[in-house]
């Protein structure tokens, strides 16, 4: 059914996908403790080296202290890293190297289910990676107000959006050499001017206009506020952009990967 489906036909998903998701959970499931380690470590090792090493130069960033600034900016860049590394290099490994994704289509299970299960695989990682950062966050007392638990669908819907990305990605490249050029070209400018570690304000006009479009520029503009005790302004703009990307990422990647495998 799935070999004859058009190329550009809307998702046709079925709960199947999350025997997929299952499958991907027992085999992370092996090296849980790793995973989370791994993923905590770096963007922990980040907030305090940087919080405390330019906080002593740079007292506040908008009226806060600048580690309580950084940690809303680290909780967003390390969802977006977590999912981004999952759906590139475990989800290339699966659909490219180890061909799981050819074996699981001659069960009953249709391509579209599996790439969706990628989707929500991808973001359920790092939605536990950025709770665990979040819990770091608030231990430091950066978290104080209860608003920080809204932060974790936020963190949800930040790691589908990415996941996304990363899986038009995954669908195109030869190898894993080819990934370089997402993060160099893509991932680490986002980084630098989507306001993670200063104020966008900072930016020239036409390169602020620019990064205001990013998507972790609208997830840093809700989680920042939710963990210093605010509500964000203008809440439906920055999840309708997330949403939106994350729809037409997925689609756009779900008709290329149609075109790999089927075609």
């Amino acid at each position: 059914m799935t070999a004859t489906l058009p190329l550009l036909a809307p998702p046709r998903l079925s709960l199947r996908l999350f025997a997929v998701w299952r499958r991907n959970f027992f085999v992370w499931r092996k090296l849980a403790l790793p995973s989370i380690v791994g993923n905590l470590a770096d963007p922990v090792i980040y907030m305090l080296g940087l919080g405390y090493g330019l906080g002593m130069l740079v007292q506040e960033v908008e009226g806060v202290p600048y580690i309580a600034f950084l940690a809303g900016g680290t909780l967003a860049y390390s969802t977006m890293n977590s999912a981004t590394f999952e759906t590139l290099y475990s989800g290339f490994s699966r659909m490219h190297v180890q061909k799981t994704w050819e074996a699981i289509m001659n069960a009953p299970v249709a391509l579209d289910d599996i790439v969706a299960a990628e989707l929500v695989w991808a973001a359920s990682k790092s939605c536990l990676a950025g709770t665990a950062i979040l819990a770091v966050i608030a231990l430091f007392g950066f978290a104080a107000s209860p608003l920080a638990l809204a932060a974790i669908p936020v963190v949800f819907l930040t790691g589908l959006c990415f996941a996304a990305l990363g899986l038009i990605m995954t669908a195109l490249a030869p190898s894993y050499d080819f990934f370089m050029y997402y993060f160099t070209l893509f991932i680490t400018p986002m980084t630098l001017l989507s306001g993670v570690f200063f104020p966008q304000g900072q930016l020239p006009d036409g390169v602020r206009t620019v990064a205001a479009c990013l998507p972790l520029s609208h997830a840093v503009e809700l989680i920042r506020p939710l963990l210093l005790g605010h509500v964000p302004g203008q809440i439906g703009l920055h999840l309708g952009v997330l949403a939106t990307i994350t729809v037409i990422a997925f689609w756009t990647a779900l008709i290329l990967t149609r075109r790999r495998l089927l075609n």
